[in-house]
């Protein structure tokens, strides 16, 4: 296994930085198709949520792979090589391993145990099947990911040890109130209507607001996702709830209306600037007024807006309006930096490690299985060929004779290629275990090609299957 991973995240970078880095999907694409070119590399995956972008490769040369691998994340992202260079981390085999199965747990998220990873390396992994970039080595890797992270939130109470993002965020902003209480009667506006718009949207109607208004760029997802969150008996939604979906320019009008606005669109730019806020802001007071002479205070009520997006969808300036509280995915790093971790978490770690372990042998084990291969088809050919010239040596052997003799010689070869068979594989998943592959070969003066035409094949039916093999 000569797994490598190159990446930079929250833990490495700082916001504005992974700000600029952030990778659309057609610039993930172009950076697989890339790496794939890159000579190091013969398998590739990108992993790129809001707060981390990570590039696997499979790759044949240390050096070389992390120089490439550098080079092609600089190149895709915009940010210079020798300004990216400080943040980025490198693992490999065993340990690169051991990071994505942390990662697929939420050990290694801005919020610990949040479980929206998941779903984002399932993307990573559809991706990388569907350029076809991923191959045997990755396929195994990210589908073990997605198991892992899925045996850490069913067996321990990771998920206990820190909330979502979308719960986090809230949770600041109702600057120490209880969310359920805080966010009743509040109409909401959700900018986006990806998977963690669509979920602050439910976590919104399950806390209480009136109303959500959804706004989204291809208004039918918009309309989708506002008729889940009403059809009739949805989990704890209150009786009265309603949700509507607005074109993307219906967006400033609503914004006056909202209460509380969470934005999660994958943009590139600017989703909201300050200066559309504070027309807002001017708007909601006139409201007010219109409906109440006493509203000398209004101009202090609080617009609450909570920024998911990397790189942001609101202009950070917008904090510093009046009656308004902006939290954003850098202030959430800050907060949560300080959080307490669960016990659970020693318990994932475990996992982590057990499973790092297993990976490896199976890996280590696979390895050699070519080998294997090719030496009981070396085995096979001779038996063929050593029964074709005693059919020529003894030509008047009657079918029951001649069949007799072909079992006997082949129960012959098995047996005594069983024992070491079986033997080499339990030692080659072990740590060091490879080098045994090379020595089947040399003993037994097998053609690398053959060895190598096992492998091709093995590797191709291995990407089929797994390809159709649901996460």
């Amino acid at each position: 296994m000569s797994l490598l991973v190159v990446g930079l995240s929250h833990r490495s970078a700082p916001v504005s930085v992974l700000e600029r880095a952030a990778l659309a999907r057609e610039a993930q694409a172009k950076l697989l198709q890339d790496t794939l070119a890159a000579e190091p590399a013969t398998e590739a995956a990108v992993l790129a949520t809001c707060n981390r972008i990570e590039l696997y490769a499979d790759v044949d040369k240390f050096h070389a792979g992390v120089a490439e691998l550098s080079t092609l994340l600089a190149r895709h992202t915009g940010v210079g090589l020798d300004e990216l260079t400080p943040y980025l981390y490198v693992h490999y085999e065993d340990r690169a391993v051991h990071h994505l199965f942390s990662v697929a747990c939420g050990l290694d998220s801005m919020v610990v145990g949040e479980g929206q990873i998941l779903g984002q390396i399932k993307d990573a992994l559809a991706l990388g099947q569907e350029l076809h970039t991923a191959g045997r080595l990755l396929n195994d890797l990210f589908q073990q990911a997605l198991r892992v992270g899925k045996r850490a939130h069913s067996e321990t109470g990771i998920d206990k040890a820190g909330q979502s993002l979308v719960t986090f965020g809230l949770e600041r902003l109702a600057a120490g109130a209880v969310v359920a209480e805080w966010a009743v009667g509040k109409r909401a506006l959700v900018i986006g209507a990806g998977s963690m718009s669509s979920l602050a949207a439910a976590t919104l109607a399950r806390a209480g607001v009136a109303h959500v208004a959804v706004a989204n760029r291809t208004v039918e997802r918009a309309e989708r996702l506002a008729q889940i969150l009403t059809e009739p008996g949805a989990a704890g939604v209150a009786d009265g709830f309603t949700a509507s979906a607005v074109e993307m320019t219906a967006v400033p009008g609503e914004l006056a209306l909202a209460d509380v606005v969470v934005s999660c669109t994958g943009a590139m730019g600017v989703v909201l600037t300050a200066e559309t806020v504070q027309t807002a802001l001017a708007a909601r007071k006139d409201a007010l007024c219109a409906v109440d002479s006493a509203c000398a205070d209004a101009s202090g009520t609080v617009l609450a807006l909570l920024d998911l997006a990397m790189p942001r969808d609101i202009d950070a300036a917008a904090h510093r309006l009046g009656g308004v509280r902006l939290v954003d995915i850098e202030s959430l790093a800050e907060a949560s930096a300080d959080a307490p971790m669960a016990a659970d978490v020693d318990r994932v770690r475990a996992i982590v490690s057990d499973e790092v372990a297993a990976f490896g042998a199976a890996q280590r084990a696979a390895h050699i299985t070519p080998t294997v291969v090719a030496l009981r088809t070396m085995a096979a050919d001779v038996v063929a060929s050593e029964i074709a010239r005693l059919d020529g040596r003894l030509p008047d052997l009657d079918d029951k004779q001649r069949a007799e003799i072909t079992q006997t010689v082949r129960r012959v070869v098995d047996k005594l290629l069983h024992a070491p068979t079986v033997r080499v594989k339990e030692l080659a998943s072990t740590p060091g275990g490879a080098g045994y592959a090379d020595a089947l070969r040399e003993l037994f003066d097998l053609d690398p090609q053959a060895v190598a035409a096992v492998s091709r094949a093995d590797s191709r039916a291995g990407t089929h299957n797994t390809a159709r093999e649901p996460a």
